[in-house]
């Protein structure tokens, strides 16, 4: 018997709503950008890409590499998913995602260690505060790279 969590069982969590179902999207969207804190939108963002994020690569890594690394190298090796993505698509050379989402990796683990939480501010002003973590990695990020 697995002692895994099926993904539908991962996406109902994450969602409040069977995989599939009308509201998901919406669900995730709420559940994310009104998240209070950095960490936890992105246990709300994108379920189904995080199910298998988590069990091929953070879960398997931490068995080897400290909890923070581990978290740092998922979000690469998701970044580097996306370049693959993008080059496939535009037959270019591409490194962009993967320093983005290594540094958004790092912001997840600066706000969960200095406890930085938003919770007392209203779901728009939480909202504005996540995707001013997005945007401004992704601004070092395009200054860097």
């Amino acid at each position: 018997m697995s002692n895994h969590i099926t993904l539908a069982q991962y996406v109902k969590k994450r969602t409040g709503v069977p995989l599939g179902a009308k509201g998901s999207m919406s669900n995730m969207l709420k559940r994310s950008l009104g998240a209070s804190s950095f960490y936890l939108f992105w246990r709300y963002w994108n379920p189904i890409w995080s199910y298998y994020l988590s069990r091929y690569v953070m879960k398997p890594v931490s068995s080897f590499l400290p909890q923070w690394c581990a978290v740092i190298v998922t979000f690469a090796i998701s970044g580097a998913l996306h370049d693959l993505a993008v080059m496939l698509i535009k037959w270019k050379l591409l490194c962009f995602f993967t320093p983005w989402f290594s540094l958004m990796g790092v912001c997840v683990l600066l706000s969960l260690k200095l406890n930085l939480s938003f919770s007392q501010f209203s779901m728009p002003v939480r909202a504005f505060i996540n995707f001013l973590y997005i945007c401004g990695s992704f601004y070092l990020t395009d200054l860097l790279f």
